[in-house]
């Protein structure tokens, strides 16, 4: 694997390249940040709503839209189609594991995602201004450890997504779910601590909140050195967790692989 490495991220950029109307289609989806900055700003443009400032859902919705271009994964999609097709038989005939595989390709993606975190970094910066970010350097430092760390995360959950194509005949219903549960337990759609107590609560017991509301609280909150490794910690049990998870899922359902053709 650690061979193979460069000509897979080679391999993973020229895809990027060159499906790079498919990329665009993927960007344009996660725009929902953008809406709900609108909506949460027009309450907020007099008075302060539930401790939120105007500037404060700016600062909250554009890392929110940073974080979700430089983590979201088409993994599950691209693996549900292979299974379907039958395009997986050439796939496991090579001598790197899938997994593996798709993480290099998903990965070699990310300088092309970076350049529009950097455009909506400097529109974050221009509008919301620095006061409303944090200005301790290690802090600063650790916030693209934490995105990695949800990027990881969020490609081994989508990685069990998809795998369960080996399972089941349809899996889209079940990405629906999940990316429901993902709206409300992440703090995509509002800000954790607007939630009901309970669900809060819960949202801190489940992966989705390592996924992205960690590195947007890291990235518009000043907190101590020792909270930020704390919430890091969270993170790599997580990554531990799903990945685990997806490997087991795709050991135990490859054996039900079957496909034919001349």
């Amino acid at each position: 694997m650690v061979r193979t490495l460069p000509m897979l991220l080679r391999v993973g950029m020229s895809e990027t390249v060159a499906y790079r109307v498919e990329f665009l289609v993927w960007v344009l989806t996660a725009t929902q940040p953008l809406v709900m900055m609108s909506l949460m700003t027009f309450i907020a443009r007099e008075q302060s709503f539930d401790g939120h400032s105007a500037p404060d859902f700016v600062a909250y919705y554009l890392a929110t839209l940073i974080v979700r271009h430089l983590t979201g994964s088409w993994v599950s999609w691209r693996l549900t189609q292979e299974i379907r097709m039958g395009t997986l038989a050439m796939r496991l005939l090579r001598p790197i594991h899938p997994f593996y595989a798709h993480l290099a390709s998903q990965l070699a993606a990310i300088p092309l995602r970076a350049v529009i975190a950097v455009v909506l970094a400097a529109i974050l910066l221009m509008t919301s201004g620095a006061a409303t970010l944090p200005h301790d350097a290690v802090q600063l430092a650790l916030a693209p450890m934490s995105i990695m760390l949800a990027w990881l995360i969020s490609f081994s959950v989508y990685f069990t997504i998809g795998s369960l194509a080996l399972f089941l005949t349809e899996t889209v219903a079940i990405g629906t779910i999940y990316f429901s549960l993902f709206s409300l337990f992440s703090g995509y759609l509002m800000p954790l601590d607007m939630l009901p107590y309970p669900i809060e609560t819960l949202a801190g017991w489940l992966p989705f909140k390592f996924m992205l509301a960690v590195p947007v609280t890291i990235l518009t909150q000043d907190l101590s050195t020792t909270a930020c490794v704390h919430l890091l910690g969270g993170q790599v049990v997580w990554v531990v967790i799903t990945t685990a998870l997806a490997l087991w899922t795709w050991s135990h359902g490859i054996k039900r692989f079957e496909a034919v053709g001349n």
